[in-house]
């Protein structure tokens, strides 16, 4: 479609930000919806933003009518874990029920394209710890498992028209642009290495490890922690597959190897230079003792070539961003 736009719901959030600004700079057509309940208007810098929710048939099938969309990105939706533990209607009102109305105008608008931000949640506790492409889903959480439906969705809206997909299950994001432009301002976030960039920058009086007697080398939880930039590059190239011809497809985003919550934090002290005051804690409802990818196929189908994976890197560019934020809050 001529002078086509691409749709980010979610896109004053903290990946889908990264994905609008990717996108911005390689001259593509944006527009960005977003409730604005967990994402900031500053985010989306200078990209044309409609404030509203995923859910509202009427707001949707206008935007995708005005700005001619013909591909969407979907990011919009509640991703604590804990959280969904305590308030499991919450998320599958907000990441399941609001997809399905977001694929329904989407199929009645004829979009060809839908680029799913998915989760490494909806693999649960695989064996060993690891996780591929087809090892079969078993969510242990409400946010892992509201996004396996919204998958499973639009596997079958897929399979009834001509929609094309890519879901993208993630690991661990972490870090923001590596410019400083933009980054996670989530209060009360919960993802380990804003935490503790936020203790280094005096946000926090301490940083929690929550469970040291899982089975793993240190006893704490391994994960694979992947920058937001290259998760947000995984998406272009998931775009670029999808105008090719590519064939609708599910794949891990990640680096293929994990680190523990204490590693993580030995990175935070070595970057900042800074000792932490961590406090150890049990386990969580719903957190795995070990998740990592396995990411050979995203490599292979789509030619995906990360350029941040290094821990150190993550952590830097992180850091950097709370200390900008702690001189400029967004609200």
């Amino acid at each position: 479609m001529k002078d086509a736009s691409i749709l980010v719901t979610g896109g004053a959030g903290y990946i889908g930000s990264h994905v609008v600004l990717q996108l911005r700079e390689r001259g593509e057509r944006v527009v960005v919806l977003d409730d604005l309940s967990r994402g900031f208007r500053q985010a989306v810098l200078d990209t044309p933003l409609v404030v509203g929710s995923v859910g509202d048939r009427d707001t949707v099938l206008q935007v995708l009518s005005e700005h001619r969309v013909d591909t969407v990105m979907h990011f919009a939706a509640y991703t604590i874990v804990p959280e969904s533990v305590r308030e499991p209607l919450k998320y599958y009102g907000n990441n399941t029920c609001a997809t399905r109305a977001l694929l329904a105008c989407c199929l009645e608008r004829d979009v060809r394209h839908f680029v799913f931000s998915s989760t490494a949640a909806v693999y649960g506790i695989p064996p060993a710890g690891v996780a591929a492409e087809d090892t079969a889903p078993a969510p242990i959480n409400p946010y892992g498992t509201s996004k396996l439906m919204s998958e499973w969705m639009l596997r079958d809206a897929s399979a009834a028209s001509a929609l094309r997909h890519v879901a993208l299950r993630y690991f661990n994001v972490a870090g923001s642009d590596s410019q400083g432009r933009i980054g996670q301002a989530t209060p009360k976030a919960t993802l380990l290495i804003k935490v503790a960039c936020e203790h280094v920058v005096g946000k926090r009086p301490e940083i929690a490890i929550y469970g040291t007697d899982y089975d793993t080398p240190d006893g704490t939880g391994v994960r694979d922690y992947i920058h937001v930039e290259d998760l947000a590059t995984a998406h272009l190239d998931a775009l670029d597959y999808l105008r090719g011809g590519g064939a609708s497809t599910v794949l891990n985003v990640g680096y293929g190897h994990g680190y523990s919550v204490r590693e993580v934090l030995q990175s935070v002290e070595r970057v900042s230079g800074q000792r932490l005051t961590v406090r150890e804690l049990p386990r969580r409802p719903g957190d795995p003792p070990a998740l990592v990818a396995k990411a050979e196929r995203i490599r292979r189908e789509l030619g995906w070539t990360p350029r941040l994976d290094a821990l150190d890197t993550i952590v830097r560019t992180a850091l950097k961003w709370e200390q900008r934020l702690q001189r400029a809050p967004w609200s």
